[in-house]
């Protein structure tokens, strides 16, 4: 049996889409990590605006812990949803107002957090 774990990623109870993707050898990735795709390899890695390999535009978010340390990985992705951009994790220097639209585009929607 599956333990879920409650860690704010998802923002609202709008529609969670999940696949299964390759993550691409020599990451360690934490659940909320934002994935682009390696055009020539098909496999996904960190999102970093500064890459030229595919990997710059935002395809999904990493449902999961996934280490690719040592080699590539499965690991299961949101194709869609609303998600707290607190709790993402980006390449480079990127930040949620750097791929936003990009992922509005694909259903893939950010929330500030809200106090209450």
């Amino acid at each position: 049996m599956e333990t879920l774990n409650h860690d704010n990623l998802l923002a609202s109870d709008y529609p969670a889409v999940t696949d299964i993707r390759t993550i691409v050898s020599g990451q360690n990735l934490s659940r909320g990590a934002v994935l682009g795709k390696i055009t020539a390899s098909g496999k996904y890695t960190l999102c970093d605006s500064t890459a030229v390999d595919g990997s710059e535009n935002p395809v999904c978010i990493l449902a999961e812990d996934c280490d690719a340390s040592d080699a590539d990985a499965t690991a299961v992705v949101f194709l869609s949803g609303s998600f707290n951009e607190g709790q993402l994790t980006f390449g480079g220097a990127d930040t949620a107002d750097d791929h936003r639209d990009a992922l509005r585009d694909l259903n893939i929607y950010l929330k500030k957090a809200v106090n209450a």
